[in-house]
């Protein structure tokens, strides 16, 4: 139920919560709330039962010797509440660690060679030193709180029974209604009720531990980032025009990175977004798919308002390949299949053979099941990216973009991508963010964009023709490439 929650949240949410966050949330977390009902819940039970029984039980053979045994019980009262305090702070504190950690040490795997390039191992190690000690810290001072409690159980155990050997050896030597037979007892008597005491505090850490878990997983749960999807809407009949209207969109309040964009995009066309880093072109890639809403404005496909249309079906016809192309430590079959079974592998062999990819995966060893390794490290960049246009061409989508997906490919594979490029865009939408703007020179119109706005707007030949920011940019770029 976490993990499906955690599916149907924003893009926004996964913005500002490290992953190692939600990893705790996850499986540590849970796992604690899993051990109140198999290790702690039932012996609770067991316990207050006895402790129940006991009480009675004293209560029956002489009303006078249990109360004198219980007037330790405002002390230990007293006592509990202080440690049920302090001990649910503290297992906050572990929780916390426990995130941290888990956030500090997969955040450093995966940036691995980041580290050991720069000659960071003994910084970072001396990082994760502090960040262990504090979490070895606030184990420490759970370990305290029961090193005082337990103790103080003990000593209200003596003195119960110091108080009824004192006041039942009275009662003996004055010939009241005791007896030496039910003092005995009763002795025997605070021994049982204060054995299910011990038993509940020794309980009482896993409960804490549960509940300090639960309310973390509940943040989670009760958390509202969720996409909004009412629309009802489907497409049966896609033509993939897009038109943005009036559109602002602000990851923060205030801070706008697309204000009153307007263009289209007519069906089967190529668009081509370029501008410097931070001009808008991802996030106008973002709120068409949804990951983000906007804030006003309004973005159509076919004329359909993209809010109106249900969330399944718009990214079903909205196929998205990335610079940084993820795949997963498993077979490039399921990379391609992304575990769908009803993609047939003769389906992918077909589809690999048309766009040209099928030769370079039959020169891996065990071909369709090579099992590359995490996010893909045993393949190059553009292996990497072949994969994923393979991906998307199987699931034939009538809107296809590409995130500066030729920005970072190697020289050998580059004419191999270039040809699937040309069989994905075919009679399909293509947006295009390019970062090699000898790439876009047959793009059907290109958008120049600065501070989320457009700037220049035409084809290749006309932006030329205005000699402006886009011609001096293309200048720049063709005179790198020959002097390279």
């Amino acid at each position: 139920k976490v993990f499906k929650h955690i599916l149907s949240l924003r893009m926004k949410y996964f913005d500002n919560t490290p992953i190692g966050t939600l990893v705790t949330r996850s499986i540590s977390d849970i796992e604690t709330i899993a051990d109140i009902f198999s290790q702690g819940l039932l012996v609770i039970i067991a316990e207050l039962l006895k402790l129940i029984v006991v009480v009675s039980m004293m209560f029956y053979v002489d009303w006078r010797l249990a109360l004198i045994a219980m007037l330790t019980i405002p002390v230990l009262l007293v006592a509990t509440s202080w440690f049920k305090r302090n001990i649910k702070a503290s297992f906050q504190d572990v929780r916390e660690q426990v995130s941290q950690l888990n956030t500090f040490v997969q955040e450093h795997i995966v940036g691995m060679n980041v580290v050991q390039i720069f000659n960071r191992e003994k910084s970072e190690y001396d990082k994760f030193f502090k960040i262990n000690k504090e979490h070895r810290d606030a184990h420490l001072r759970s370990i305290f709180y029961y090193a005082v409690f337990f103790p103080v159980v003990e000593v209200l155990s003596a003195m119960s029974i110091g108080l009824i050997v004192w006041y039942g050896g009275h009662g003996i030597l004055e010939g009241k209604s005791i007896t030496v037979g039910e003092l005995i007892a009763f002795i025997l008597f605070v021994h049982m009720m204060f054995r299910p005491i011990r038993q509940l505090a020794d309980r009482f850490n896993i409960l804490q531990m549960g509940i300090v878990g639960s309310e973390r997983v509940f943040k989670v749960l009760d958390t509202e980032e969720k996409i909004i999807d009412n629309g009802i809407k489907t497409f049966t009949d896609l033509k993939g025009s897009i038109a943005f209207s009036d559109v602002d969109f602000a990851y923060k309040k205030g801070e706008w990175v697309l204000k009153d964009l307007s263009f289209s995009i007519d069906a089967g066309n190529m668009l081509a977004l370029v501008g410097r880093t931070g001009a808008g072109k991802t996030s106008i890639v973002s709120v068409l798919n949804r990951f983000y809403d906007i804030n006003s404005g309004a973005i159509t496909i076919d004329g359909i308002n993209v809010k109106d249309i249900a969330l399944a079906n718009l990214r079903k016809n909205i196929a998205l390949v990335q610079q940084e192309v993820f795949l997963f430590s498993d077979s490039i079959l399921n990379n391609i299949t992304l575990f769908d079974a009803t993609v047939s592998r003769e389906a992918i062999v077909t589809a690999a053979k048309k766009i040209g990819v099928d030769e370079f995966i039959n020169s891996l060893p065990g071909n369709y099941d090579y099992v590359v390794g995490e996010r893909g490290v045993t393949l190059s960049a553009g292996q990497r990216q072949l994969i994923a246009f393979l991906r998307v061409y199987i699931r034939d989508p009538k809107i296809l973009i590409l995130d500066e997906a030729t920005a970072s490919i190697d020289t050998a594979t580059e004419e191999l991508l270039q040809l699937a490029l040309e069989k994905l865009s075919t009679n399909r939408t293509t947006i295009v963010i390019a970062h090699r703007l000898s790439t876009i020179v047959n793009a059907d119109k290109i958008l120049h964009l600065k501070n989320g706005n457009v700037l220049e707007e035409g084809t290749h030949q006309e932006l030329l023709k205005f000699k402006d920011a886009y011609s001096e940019m293309f200048s720049k770029q063709s005179d790198a490439d020959l002097n390279a």
